[in-house]
């Protein structure tokens, strides 16, 4: 309680809260509806974000009803793209990613998630990375870890971040602090959303098309030939 009598916001205790409910929400979700969701995500990645296609690809393995990336990725590496999984190397610090591919030596990590072993580390031109929740300003909410904001700090060049999540993640606000670092987009069933002028807005494939490309220029990133 402050000195005048009011009480703080406990966000960290809100956003526990909240976790659980999207979790719940997701989990809950009909196997045919989420498959369902998952193919429209796809569909949008597949519309919107083919510029990425030669770049690195940094994506998690799929966990408690998450969309499931690896189809996407399977399309970028068909045309030269590494792909790259996150590893947990220690609490509290960033992550590591190590070049992935079908059939690389595998191992259970945290929550019980695959990593690879041993193979070449990898630093993410572009991430996709699912969202428990996510607000109108790009924010994500994520199991709690902090791992991807302190990573994309951590990176001299922030990769192009593409959240993805289901409309059962769409929060009103996450009450972002500051180390919370917002993401280029969010792409849900729905559609796809670009965080311009910090707030997202909806863009159709074609919009997405040229404002990723415009993105990669402006980092600097080059496809690999």
């Amino acid at each position: 309680m402050k000195e005048d009598g009011a009480y703080e916001f406990d966000w960290q205790a809100w956003r526990r809260e909240v976790r659980r409910d999207r979790i719940d929400t997701r989990e809950a979700l009909d196997a045919k509806d989420r498959a369902a969701r998952n193919q429209r995500i796809d569909d949008w990645l597949r519309a919107g974000f083919g510029a990425l296609g030669g770049l690195c690809i940094g994506f998690c393995w799929p966990f408690r009803g998450e969309p499931d990336a690896r189809f996407a990725v399977r399309r970028w590496r068909a045309v030269g793209s590494d792909a790259a999984l996150p590893v947990v190397v220690a609490p509290r610090t960033p992550l590591v990613f190590r070049h992935w591919w079908p059939g690389a030596p595998m191992e259970a990590g945290v929550y019980d998630i695959p990593y690879p072993v041993d193979t070449p580390e990898r630093i993410p031109q572009a991430a996709l990375v699912p969202v428990v929740g996510f607000d109108p300003e790009g924010y994500r909410l994520g199991y709690g870890g902090g791992y991807f904001d302190r990573t994309l700090a951590a990176m001299e060049t922030k990769p192009i971040s593409v959240g993805l999540g289901h409309e059962v993640a769409r929060l009103e606000t996450i009450h972002p602090q500051p180390h919370d670092i917002p993401f280029d987009y969010m792409v849900t069933e729905t559609g796809i959303a670009a965080r311009i002028d910090g707030q997202l807005h909806e863009l159709t494939p074609e919009e997405t098309d040229t404002h990723v490309r415009r993105l990669i220029a402006e980092r600097g990133f080059v496809a690999a030939e």
